[in-house]
């Protein structure tokens, strides 16, 4: 009996696992297009939670997810061009045209909250039919019979929305359109020596734009996915680090979609861990303060970046404004 239970709680914190994960592979897959061109993109947080805001008033106001999805790429994308304005066209500070971004999204999310709904920057709960719900695999009913693969099947992978199957579908999109696609292969190449490109008479600049408008569609998913799937409307704040931690799974991935999605598998399931740990007393140890289970994804958030994780190689032209030779 005990060991049935184990096993329930191992499928059940793997299952939380990917419910935590999936804003988090999506902003990670958003970051490597960006900064694969060369663009830091510190802004995935504000993006991110932009998008959550205009998911879940669009979704409040209209009922209808599919309009709040399409609200949350829309204003991620935006901001997203706002971005790339500020760093590839005027050549501006990218790290502070992130950060500008981050600081507009926390503060206008919650005035246009405050302005709108009248609930403390918060937007009204959703009903189930303006969610994003749980959907049930074919045939997992009789699936689930099977030993060992039925219940992992049953438990883990089905019972999901939407949008986490297209996090987790996004992954090998992206591996197979950076690596096995002429886009790609333009795409690195920018990254690492922008003036080879340009000689060749492709325009870095165009380049550039189309990866921060990839970022920003992923990034307003991830966005509608917490206002109107993981949750039942937006709350200020809500987003909760959450874009600079996919920041450093990127990172710890060395920009590259599959050890990145490991990175952000194993944030979410330190996550889920540290939920299931609140208020339960461990042996020798005893009950663990609940704000030290919080701040542990936090915490190696830190030490990741701090540089324990080997050695790194971004871009080589990341981060550095090109200016065509005339």
């Amino acid at each position: 009996m005990d060991s049935l239970l184990n096993v329930q709680t191992v499928l059940s914190t793997l299952d939380a696992t990917l419910r935590v994960s999936t804003p988090l592979i999506l902003c990670a897959m958003a970051g490597l297009f960006s900064e694969r061109s060369g663009i830091i993109d510190i802004s995935l947080e504000g993006k991110m939670l932009f998008a959550a805001f205009a998911a879940g008033a669009v979704a409040a106001v209209t009922g209808s997810p599919w309009l709040a999805l399409v609200a949350g790429m829309l204003i991620s994308t935006v901001l997203s061009l706002l971005h790339g304005f500020a760093c590839i066209t005027t050549r501006g500070d990218q790290v502070v045209s992130g950060l500008a971004i981050n600081v507009l999204a926390s503060g206008l999310t919650i005035v246009l909250g405050i302005a709108w709904f009248s609930q403390g920057g918060q937007t009204p709960a959703l009903a189930s039919d303006a969610r994003f719900m749980p959907l049930e695999l074919p045939f997992i009913e009789q699936i689930g019979t099977i030993p060992f693969i039925g219940p992992f099947l049953e438990i883990v992978i089905s019972g999901h929305n939407l949008l986490v199957y297209v996090a987790l579908i996004a992954v090998p999109i992206t591996w197979w359109v950076v690596y096995k696609t002429r886009f790609g292969l333009r795409l690195r190449a920018v990254g690492e020596n922008p003036l080879a490109v340009d000689t060749a008479g492709i325009s870095v600049s165009l380049l550039r734009y189309k990866a921060v408008v990839i970022a920003g569609v992923l990034c307003g998913i991830a966005g509608t996915y917490l206002a109107i799937a993981q949750n039942a409307a937006f709350a200020r704040e809500m987003t909760a680090g959450q874009g600079y931690i996919a920041l450093a799974a990127m990172i710890f991935g060395k920009w590259r979609p599959v050890p990145a999605l490991l990175a952000c598998l194993m944030f979410g399931f330190l996550d889920a861990v540290a939920i299931r740990l609140q208020g339960v007393p461990l042996p020798g140890i005893g009950e663990v303060p609940v704000q030290l289970i919080q701040a542990l994804p936090y915490i190696l958030t830190v030490v990741l970046l701090a540089g324990f994780i080997g050695k790194a190689v971004a871009p080589k032209a990341i981060g550095v404004p090109f200016a065509k030779e005339r």
